[in-house]
């Protein structure tokens, strides 16, 4: 069994695979100063959950928070016996980074880029919206030209209600039309709205400027259900794109390492 992990600035994101499919999926709150134990005994109740005969054997990670890489390593070696994979640019991933310099494109960046090649062959843009807004590049031959990133929408909410007085904490949610007439519609049209304007903006930029004008749009991360409902321009939804770019590098280590 291949259990997988990306840890984000926010989210916590692991997969169970057995071969064929995944067997269970998580998505958790990111907590910066849990200790190697605590997150060693949340991971067990969770494959305890999963089912009595799910023994981890295999283990890959992405992260691009340096010290929970850490922890997790020590949590993979303390409580599962496995020293994890851990996805770097070195990393042998399918996936070649045409950027200025490599070993600063983020985990996530790379194994986003191996899953949109494999599922949707070709070039194609990813949008992933968590605590940043990205979008990557990825060209015809699937190599990894560039990346754009923005605020994320829940930073650019906090940093609205915490530098404006008069402003609150509203929920992330589209209000019922573009104008608002409240001050809870008018900041939510302007996040919700806005980010739906700033991702169509940067879609039909990049398309120019790459002369990608057919490349299909893979929308993932854990806020994009609330841009989706509002534009075309995202073409497919891939909400555990990073867990399925994890497994197909697994798979390619595993393929590349020496027959015992």
């Amino acid at each position: 069994m291949l259990l997988a992990i990306d840890i984000g600035n926010t989210n916590i994101t692991l997969g169970l695979w057995d071969g064929q499919s995944w067997q269970c999926q998580w998505r958790l709150r990111t907590i910066h100063d849990q200790t190697v134990d605590e997150y060693g005994i949340y991971l067990k109740m969770l494959l305890r959950e999963a089912g009595p005969d799910q023994t981890v054997d295999e283990l890959i990670l992405s992260s691009v928070v340096p010290p929970l890489t850490r922890t997790f390593v020590a949590v993979s070696e303390r409580y599962l016996g496995r020293e994890p994979i851990i996805v770097t640019s070195a990393t042998d991933t399918g996936v070649r980074i045409a950027t200025d310099n490599p070993a600063e494109v983020g985990a996530d960046r790379i194994v986003n880029a191996a899953a949109a090649y494999h599922l949707y062959p070709g070039a194609s843009i990813v949008v992933d919206m968590g605590t940043a807004t990205t979008l990557d590049a990825i060209a015809a031959d699937g190599a990894l030209l560039g990346v754009v990133i923005a605020p994320g929408m829940e930073l650019a909410a906090e940093a609205l209600t915490r530098r404006a007085a008069q402003l609150g904490r509203v929920a992330l949610e589209a209000p019922p039309q573009v104008l608002g007439r409240n001050t809870v519609h008018a900041m939510q049209s302007g996040l919700v709205f806005g980010y739906v304007s700033l991702i169509e903006g940067l879609v039909m930029r990049l398309r120019a400027e790459l002369s990608l004008p057919d490349a299909p749009v893979i929308g993932t991360g854990g806020l994009m259900r609330l841009i989706t409902p509002h534009t075309p321009v995202i073409t497919n939804v891939e909400p555990w794109l990073t867990l399925t770019g994890l497994r197909l590098i697994a798979e390619r280590v595993r393929g590349s390492q020496p027959k015992e």
